[in-house]
């Protein structure tokens, strides 16, 4: 859907400023828990027959509700297990509202959810998922054709914990009308100083640039930013939010919208901003790939994140993976890892890159058919070469992403001092590892 939305609207909305995020702030679940949870421990699953039938909680991500279908009937062809699709929420909070609601309950859980970057880890803390390791062995998931970043987001402890789903990155999307009226190459700028430049020149819209909305996973976006520039928001688990790198990273992105005046924060998602042609150029999931391209009325061009000063082209996987729930029978636990298997398998998770736009898991995957129909997405696999895994701080954190959400809202809405803001962040961050992460994984 486009949202035909002007600078202005987007600038009297941005007024909103921190408070805008408290409803997203309150979403979600709690770390809580019993991490002795012995339940999370490996199973030997030899002489174990998997169960006939299971549940599948999907949010359904990129729209894959009609291509989920169709997998799920060619799996219960081939193996004769049925599987119940169930919407288990409209996005990663609700499905891990519910889930978490289940597991309190000790009842109506899943054989197979869907669990994003941000949720994933507190349900390791708390026992709640199994490691997959005996599985992927035993149904021999041939690891080696996976592709790596994608599978290592879902690694902790020396463990599996979940296998690469709906998996994306952020991608550079630029309107080619726009540029091409402006004098520009037809590419995607090399690095942020290049679009700086150019930006001068992009007349065609309102705005040059918009950053993805605050509330949905900005601080996903900017470890780009970040990274490019030699900084980060933590190595492992050592905060480095205040250091000098990390405090000019922000001033940067700042600059960019109140002093510079080329960038703006879309109020709603910047890929509806982008497709509605309210702006020349914006970051989006690749995930959001298909929709932009079926909505825009011009032509879409895609390229690699921008590099920075230090570093770069460097960009972060994210998304959703499949995960196993400890608190079932093993029979439902051998089904689930033979569903996750065949969903992975390189035929099917081309399909269902070719249906959302979202990566392919596999090496093996053949996206002839699918490149020539969709170009675009030969850029977003090529891209794949340059991701890291995300900092610790963003996605093992309970909560961390509306902290870092808030923090950058008051940083770019509000003009707030960007120092300040980040030695305000950190100390939130720092808060819930000393509460709610180390008490958890000193004890595993």
């Amino acid at each position: 859907m486009r949202t035909g939305l002007s600078r202005r609207t987007l600038l009297s909305l941005s007024g909103l400023g921190a408070g805008a995020f408290a409803l997203a702030a309150c979403g979600g679940p709690t770390v809580g828990g019993d991490s002795s949870n012995d339940k999370a421990k490996e199973v030997d699953f030899e002489g174990v027959k998997p169960a006939k039938k299971i549940d599948f909680w999907s949010t359904h991500p990129g729209g894959a509700k009609e291509i989920e279908t169709k997998l799920i009937k060619d799996f219960t062809d081939k193996t004769g297990i049925e599987v119940n699709l169930v919407t288990g929420g409209q996005n990663y909070e609700e499905i891990a509202q519910r889930f978490q609601t289940a597991q309190a309950a000790n009842s109506g859980l899943p054989a197979v959810v869907v669990l994003s970057d941000v949720w994933w880890f507190r349900y390791f803390m708390n026992g709640n998922i199994i490691p997959l390791d005996n599985l992927l062995k035993q149904l021999d998931f041939q690891l080696d054709d996976y592709r790596e970043t994608l599978v290592e987001d879902y690694q902790y402890d020396g463990k599996q914990w979940a296998m690469p789903y709906g998996r994306s990155t952020p991608l550079f999307y630029y309107n080619r009308d726009h540029f091409k009226a402006a004098g520009l190459e037809d590419r995607a700028p090399k690095t942020w100083d290049e679009f700086a430049e150019w930006s001068k020149k992009l007349t065609e819209a309102d705005t040059a640039f918009m950053y993805p909305d605050l509330a949905g996973y900005a601080g996903w976006t900017l470890q780009n930013v970040l990274w490019g520039r030699g900084a980060e928001y933590s190595h492992e688990w050592d905060l480095k939010l205040t250091e000098e790198k990390s405090v000019e990273a922000f001033q940067w992105v700042q600059d960019s919208v109140h002093k510079e005046k080329w960038a703006q924060v879309a109020s709603s998602d910047s890929a509806d901003s982008f497709a509605g042609g309210v702006c020349s150029a914006t970051i989006a999931s690749t995930g959001s790939l298909v929709g932009i391209l079926e909505a825009a009325k011009f032509d879409v061009g895609v390229g690699f994140l921008p590099a920075g000063p230090v570093d770069g082209p460097v960009c972060p996987t994210g998304g959703a993976g499949l995960g196993i729930p400890a608190a079932i029978k093993p029979e439902e636990q051998l089904a689930a890892a033979e569903f996750i298997k065949f969903m992975g398998e390189p035929e099917n998770t081309a399909q269902f890159s070719a249906a959302t736009g979202y990566m392919p898991n596999r090496k093996s995957s053949d996206m002839s058919a699918i490149i020539k129909e969709t170009p675009q997405i030969e850029t977003a696999i090529k891209q794949l070469e340059h991701t890291r895994k995300q900092d610790y701080a963003r996605v093992y954190l309970p909560g961390a992403d509306q902290e870092i959400a808030k923090a950058v809202a008051s940083i770019l809405n509000d003009k707030a001092d960007v120092k300040q803001s980040l030695e305000g962040l950190q100390k939130n961050l720092q808060g819930i590892y000393d509460k709610d992460v180390k008490p958890k994984i000193e004890k595993k």
